[in-house]
């Protein structure tokens, strides 16, 4: 917990630092790579550099955290935490490399702050920083011990290369060693690294769409903004070797008889067609109500595998809605408003996130609560605070 001694300093600073952040972390960065350029080659995404996101996702997460020590003494934001530490998990980041970030962010408040910072500042603001790094060391060490191997990458095989959609493609997988094989939990994902045509290794998470037995299956779609999704349609052929991590991700299917939505836009269906897998092969009797959205009915990348699930258990329904309508199918965007939500329901969310603030706001106002609403994002997490 925050001490009394640093309270008071980060009440009177959080506003200043929070308003600041955004001009912090791009220095922060500038100095983490001229020091340490090795970091950009298989760890931090060159794409989320450039489109200022990965300084969104820093910006979030220490000000979210700042904020929340203030307001709820003597608890740690949990879900916050659990969400960044799958994710560090997913990219193998290490104890050390807190240190390394931890100087050059501070040399970089510094060097902002320097007419305003004094030591009382500076000594609060590190004790905030290492509330947070050690609470993730903790968390990120207990997810590298529960996996079957003590391997970040391991390589993989593509068996099989499919169309799904316009524009995405499901690629499966299997081991192409004997490395130990973590079974994934439906809605779980996997990072992916990939050598680009200049020379640098990128990685990305990709939701894992659905396993059987040893293998492993993802779906991608080309344009989505990043560099190796690119690499991966038009590069990667069957019979190539990629690296994979281990499975990661909290967001998963959680135990119980309740009713499930699955709510879902564009290439967000991967985790909840994982979900709705899982369920389906279970022969589960919990209602499920199946909601996604397209902008047209081709462009759905998971669509014979989500209704044949559909079709496969007895308690679920499917609504769909679509920019370009057609049969059967709701017009525009989609809205909880025209549904009708189970009572006592858990949703899962997945999709642009401007989609998931939007679905979740109403599915608050219909009455389900914020602890049964879960959502997974993809590329930097820049909704941390919410």
């Amino acid at each position: 917990m925050l001490s009394d001694k640093s309270r008071p300093v980060i009440e009177a600073t959080l506003p200043l630092v929070g308003s600041r952040i955004g001009e912090i972390t791009p220095k922060f960065y500038a100095r983490l790579f001229a020091a340490h350029p090795e970091l950009l080659d298989g760890l931090f995404s060159r794409s989320n550099q450039r489109n200022g996101n990965q300084q969104q996702a820093l910006a979030g997460s220490i000000a979210a955290f700042a904020t929340h020590l203030v307001n709820n003494p003597g608890t740690l934001p949990e879900t916050v935490l659990a969400r960044i530490a799958h994710r560090h998990a997913s990219l193998g980041i290490t104890e050390p490399q807190y240190q390394v970030v931890y100087e050059h962010l501070f040399a970089a408040i510094a060097e902002d702050l320097a007419e305003v910072i004094t030591p009382e500042i500076a000594e609060a603001w590190t004790e905030v920083y290492w509330l947070m790094a050690d609470a993730l060391i903790k968390l990120e060490k207990g997810l590298y011990a529960a996996q079957a191997n003590g391997t970040m990458w391991s390589p993989w095989k593509v068996a099989a290369k499919t169309p799904a959609g316009t524009g995405s493609i499901t690629f499966t997988l299997e081991p192409a060693d004997g490395t130990p094989i973590t079974p994934a939990l439906p809605g779980q994902y996997v990072s992916v690294k990939v050598t680009l045509p200049d020379g640098l290794r990128q990685v990305r998470q990709y939701s894992l769409s659905g396993d059987a037995g040893t293998s492993r299956s993802f779906t991608t779609k080309k344009d989505d903004g990043g560099e190796v999704s690119p690499v991966l349609h038009d590069t990667v052929q069957v019979g190539d070797i990629l690296e994979i991590s281990n499975p990661y991700g909290e967001i998963t299917l959680k135990e119980g008889e309740g009713p499930v939505v699955l709510a879902s836009a564009g290439i967000g269906c991967t985790p909840t067609a994982s979900i709705l897998r899982s369920l389906a092969d279970a022969g589960s009797d919990r209602q499920v109500l199946v909601l996604h959205a397209e902008s047209d009915l081709e462009s759905w990348a998971l669509r014979s595998q989500m209704t044949d699930d559909v079709e496969r258990l007895e308690g679920a329904d499917l609504q769909l809605w679509l920019e370009e309508p057609q049969s059967g199918s709701n017009a525009g965007f989609m809205s909880l408003r025209e549904v009708d939500l189970p009572a006592d329901a858990s949703l899962y969310l997945c999709g642009p996130l401007p989609f998931m603030k939007h679905i979740r706001n109403e599915a608050i106002n219909a009455g389900i609560p914020a602890t049964k609403i879960h959502y997974e994002v993809f590329g930097p997490d820049i909704w941390l605070a919410s």
